[in-house]
């Protein structure tokens, strides 16, 4: 009892010895430049945290979620949206868990993290070995590349409700550009305003969503039909997984904290704040539109041209820049490591290495111009895996033997005082995502995703625009 005291309060001393390494850095920073910077680009707080992964969690899916609704129906989608956050933020409390065991680990092996940022593979390496590192790895990348890819989509179908003189392939060469300067952004510890400011963005625009939809009334015919087949139903339950499994980011989110053993539970509480915005929002678009918005996957190219509209848009353009460089910042870690260049002050030398990264995303979202049916289908083949079923199983086999579990740093949640009543929980997550997640919603997802190819082909030139009105015309005109 008393060496497991002991170790306890060796690993809480070896955190704040890293927590006041970093306070003293800031400190220098803040004394050789202006302290308002220092302020703004500074964060590791559990604030900071928290506002990271409510800003990252919602993002561009709170435009695609009225879509999921008239996929799957107005109940099924409120249920499956408490269901998945819940899910979400458990998985996300094991991933903290096996962060902190990894890390007092090797910090009890004198290992310094000063320039280095932990990331999921290594707590997979660390814990449980090289075919875990490499799973956790090929997972996480994949899914972090095309849910970077998504953000240079939904840029260009959004701004082409403010701009159509260009089409939508055009703007995701313009935004591609953009994008790209993410680079230059150091780490998750240099988010705090941008995290911020995009969830005071997406508030606007999910209330922005809400309001203008209840003002517009019910177009004229309304129907909800939805579900009306297994496809359809399937392809937005995983959408809906999609939104809630934005903590493939949460290892470099807590590595950035000053106190990451705080992180337990923020999470919970970010998902419950997003809850307030895409439960109203997408029950309000999908009681105006119904099924309309099964052939309208962006919630914006329904809802009324107004100046009030063209300010959600750009804010959530502004939102996409954000959450495009926390999808990337992991893939530049882990491109900088490969390279040798990770441990690096230079900022210049590290975004030029960087810069790599950046042309396959772009390329890819030239190609797939899919804004709605993309989600779905990374949600299932991706998310499903990366952020639910691998760190349920991790967590289980980190702690299978008594030993393991007795000395285990971080102590059982109050809410689960039982390893046993863990371990039930962890098998129920695996097979429900295995069986629903990655079974039925990677079927549903792929068909629908081919669909849309075979519609509309690769290198979309601008996917789900409305014909010109002299080609709208002549499809009108009474054939002689």
């Amino acid at each position: 009892m008393l060496s497991q005291k002991q170790a306890e309060e060796a690993m809480v001393s070896s955190f704040d010895d890293t927590e006041q390494e970093e306070r003293e850095e800031e400190n220098k920073v803040g004394h050789s430049t202006f302290g308002l910077k220092s302020f703004l680009w500074h964060g590791g707080s559990v604030y900071d945290a928290w506002f990271s992964c409510a800003s990252n969690q919602v993002a561009q899916v709170l435009l695609t979620l009225p879509y999921s609704f008239s996929q799957l129906g107005m109940l099924s989608g409120i249920i499956l949206q408490i269901f998945y956050g819940i899910l979400g933020s458990w998985t996300a409390y094991l991933i903290s868990v096996l962060y902190v065991e990894y890390r007092s680990r090797k910090e009890k092996e004198n290992a310094s993290f000063k320039n280095h940022v932990i990331q999921w593979f290594e707590v997979l390496d660390g814990l449980l070995g090289p075919f875990w590192k490499a799973l956790g790895l090929a997972f996480n990348c994949t899914f972090l590349l095309f849910g970077s890819v998504i953000q240079l989509i939904a840029c260009a179908s959004n701004i082409y409700y403010i701009n159509d003189k260009l089409d939508k392939r055009t703007w995701t060469y313009i935004f591609g550009a953009c994008c790209a300067t993410t680079v230059f952004i150091p780490s998750f510890h240099n988010y705090r305003i941008w995290s911020f400011l995009g969830l005071a963005m997406t508030t606007y625009t999910a209330w922005y969503m809400t309001i203008a939809s209840l003002l517009h009334g019910q177009v004229e015919a309304v129907n909800h039909s939805g579900p009306t087949s297994l496809v359809l139903y399937f392809t937005g339950a995983t959408n809906i997984l999609y939104t809630f499994g934005g903590h493939a980011v949460t290892v470099e989110i807590m590595h950035a904290m000053w106190k990451p053993q705080k992180f337990k539970y923020i999470y919970l509480l970010a998902t419950l704040y997003v809850f307030t915005l895409t439960i109203p929002s997408s029950v309000a678009v999908y009681w105006a539109f119904g099924d309309k918005l099964l052939t309208h996957s962006n919630a914006f190219s329904l809802l009324p041209n107004s100046g009030w509209r063209d300010a959600a848009v750009i804010l959530m353009l502004i939102h996409q820049f954000i959450t495009f460089g926390f999808a990337s910042t992991p893939l530049y870690f882990v491109w900088e490591k490969v390279v040798g260049m990770h441990d690096t002050k230079s900022l210049c030398l590290r975004a030029l290495t960087r810069l790599p990264v950046v042309i396959p995303i772009w390329f890819l979202a030239i190609i797939f111009p899919f804004f709605g049916p993309i989600n779905s289908a990374v949600g299932a083949l991706l998310v499903s895996f990366t952020v639910y079923i691998i760190p349920a199983l991790a967590h289980m086999l980190t702690y299978r033997s008594a030993s393991a579990r007795k000395n285990a740093e971080e102590k059982l949640p109050l809410f689960l005082p039982s390893w046993t009543a863990v371990y039930v929980v962890n098998t129920f997550v695996v097979v429900w995502v295995l069986v629903v997640g990655f079974g039925l919603g990677g079927w549903a997802s792929m068909t629908n995703f081919i669909k849309q190819v075979d519609t509309f082909g690769l290198f979309a030139k601008c996917y789900q625009c409305p014909p010109p009105p002299s080609a709208a015309a002549a499809a009108a005109a009474p054939h002689h």
